[in-house]
């Protein structure tokens, strides 16, 4: 598999499965590409090539000091992009942080060669509570994360990996086997870009990128996910982009790629042949803005 040289001098791991119309995945913090591997192995049985890379800082990409904010992360798939052929009819399919790619490389490449974009858990529009964002989450909750990393970063990805999945007493989503992949993972990664990485999708303000979602876009979002709250997100965005489809994955957690891999993999081959997904909640949209909407919890 290649390794992508960047604008920059960043060198990316990339790697492409399959023949056909191209679709580009773009993983999550703190993981890899590899994230995505049962996605893009249906992708690819399903006649797409499917595309997945390492982000700077992340997997088997190199980890520069600097570059960890969203307008170097847009360039750095403009790269992917350029480097792997996908120029024209790709769908973006971004998961968590990787939403914020999606977002800011409409904006900032203007949508060159997207056709469609999906995104998964996704941190757009905005994650940061503020006056004029009060779904989001608060300050110091990055503050106890950042303070977490920088005391004992194994020991913190340990309990975050149990929120991301959704494990608790009475739950287990997932086997203890991909809770220990996500930590070697996610230990893998160099602690600088980990923290760099978080700030940026901690406090990078998406919305003026709203603007910019011209082709058809499908949300896929957890109501039980606790690191990136529905609310402040995908219930957001589906407000903002009219045209766009959100499908709630009821009482799900953040990491429905691994929660619902066989659902998700249905919805997003669908929507990328350009079907009609399973479930169009529409209703939920239009009922939003008469919701109680419940501060998030992270």
């Amino acid at each position: 598999m290649p390794m992508i040289e960047t604008r920059d001098g960043t060198r990316l791991y990339a790697k492409s499965w399959g023949d056909g119309p191209p679709v580009v995945l773009i993983h999550g913090w703190p993981l890899s590409g590899d994230s995505w591997d049962p996605v893009s192995h249906a992708l690819a049985e399903a006649g797409f090539r499917a595309i997945a890379y390492d982000r700077r800082g992340f997997g088997r990409s190199d980890q520069p000091s600097g570059g960890y904010d969203y307008d170097t992360f847009a360039d750095d798939l403009a790269d992917v992009m350029a480097a792997m052929g996908a120029s024209e009819n790709t769908a973006l399919v971004g998961f968590s942080m990787g939403g914020g790619e999606i977002a800011r490389y409409l904006s900032r490449h203007g949508g060159q060669g997207v056709s469609r974009v999906a995104l998964v858990s996704s941190v757009v529009p905005y994650m940061l509570q503020t006056d004029d964002n009060p779904d989001g989450v608060p300050q110091a909750t990055f503050e106890d994360m950042t303070e977490g990393m920088l005391t004992d970063r194994a020991k913190f990805f340990t309990s975050f990996f149990k929120d991301f999945y959704g494990v608790g007493l009475l739950s287990q989503p997932v086997s203890d086997e991909v809770l220990h992949l996500s930590w070697v993972t996610a230990m893998q990664a160099g602690l600088r870009p980990t923290l760099l990485s978080a700030q940026a999708f901690a406090t990078t303000d998406f919305r003026p990128d709203l603007a910019s979602f011209r082709v058809p876009t499908l949300i896929i979002h957890g109501t039980s996910d606790k690191t990136v709250p529905i609310d402040a997100t995908g219930r957001a965005i589906a407000r903002a982009v009219p045209h766009a489809t959100l499908l709630e994955y009821d009482g799900e957690p953040h990491g429905v790629f691994a929660t619902q891999t066989d659902r998700l993999t249905r919805d997003l081959i669908d929507f990328v042949s350009g079907r009609e997904a399973d479930e169009v909640s529409q209703e939920v949209i239009d009922t939003l803005t008469a919701q109680t909407m419940v501060a998030p919890t992270f």
